[in-house]
């Protein structure tokens, strides 16, 4: 295939979702509720625990940035989705790619980096409870967070400038509602060996070795809860780390099944509804499962919502 003139940047287009024209009304605004909803609730969700002295904890520290983590993943594609289906259009410029690609990345590994960090908080409160506040500290808590954003932008930063110097063909369609970089890996027309290099490096350090920490430190949750001689201790522990195995189970279930596992023969259909499961529905589940399961978030809700009430008498 022709190469791309290198004096000037290529456009690609988006293929989006594969509805049908006359649908594309309905699903627009099932889309707009669902990332609406979704800015909303993870939004409340900082809010509460801002608010609340109560959640001033090293488990809702986590769960604050994980939140505001969520909120940024589903804004890095959802919205240039409901653009695209609102004009009927498709194109995205070269450096709009790229710079999508990169926060897509980016976000991507901070919410894995942060499942992680949140299932060393409860392996650390479940295990080794006695422990626990003085290993648990605002000054970890803070370096895991800093570590999670420089290995999330390191990880993003190397896949976007691999990305840069290679040249693509005269076909730029891309088959998602988003840049996906292995589907722009496949439009390239230079050597891509070193991009599938650093990808499959990237992703065992990125996914697989932060998903087999969460799996170790569950397993040990599972050794702990069953020394637990009261029923009650075991349905506080579960009701603990019940809501963070439901969340991490949709979202790598999702990854592993599209990035780690590809089935040769998957249509476009199914890996669009994997790829929407964990970029738009994830998000989305997020502040229902760690709210209504959570005695503590109801709580500060309640009380926020008193407080709104005595403020407006």
């Amino acid at each position: 295939m022709k190469r791309e003139n290198q004096s000037r940047m290529p456009e690609f287009l988006l293929l989006g979702l594969p509805i049908w024209p006359e649908h594309q009304g309905v699903f627009f605004a099932l889309f707009l509720d669902v990332h609406l909803t979704t800015v909303l609730g993870n939004l409340l969700i900082v809010l509460l625990i801002r608010l609340d002295a109560r959640l001033h904890t090293p488990m809702y520290f986590f769960l604050s940035h994980f939140a505001l983590t969520d909120v940024s993943f589903s804004s890095v594609t959802v919205p240039k989705m409901l653009i695209n289906m609102q004009t009927q259009g498709q194109s995205i410029p070269y450096a709009g790619c790229i710079t999508q690609i990169y926060f897509f990345l980016f976000f991507t590994g901070l919410d894995d980096f942060l499942l992680t960090s949140m299932a060393y908080d409860q392996y650390m409160a479940i295990c080794h409870p006695l422990h626990y506040s003085t290993i648990m500290g605002q000054g970890l808590c803070t370096l895991l967070i800093t570590v999670s954003w420089i290995l999330s932008c390191a990880n993003a930063l190397c896949h976007t400038l691999l990305l840069t110097r290679l040249s693509f063909c005269a076909d730029h369609s891309i088959p998602h509602f988003f840049c996906d970089l292995g589907a722009l890996l496949k439009l390239s027309c230079s050597d891509t060996s070193l991009n599938e290099l650093v990808t499959f490096t990237a992703g065992v350090t990125v996914i697989v070795l932060p998903l087999v920490c969460i799996l170790i430190s569950h397993g040990c949750f599972g050794a702990t809860i069953l020394k637990v001689p009261s029923s009650k201790g075991i349905c506080k522990a579960l009701s603990t780390c019940g809501s963070h195995l439901s969340v991490v189970s949709l979202y790598y279930g999702a990854i592993i099944g599209l990035y780690i596992f590809p089935s040769s023969s998957a249509s476009r259909d199914k890996i669009t509804i994997a790829s929407v499961m964990y970029t738009v529905v994830t998000p989305l589940l997020n502040p229902f499962v760690y709210s209504l399961r959570n005695r503590d978030m109801k709580g500060a809700l309640e009380r926020l919502l008193n407080r709104a009430k005595v403020l407006s008498q």
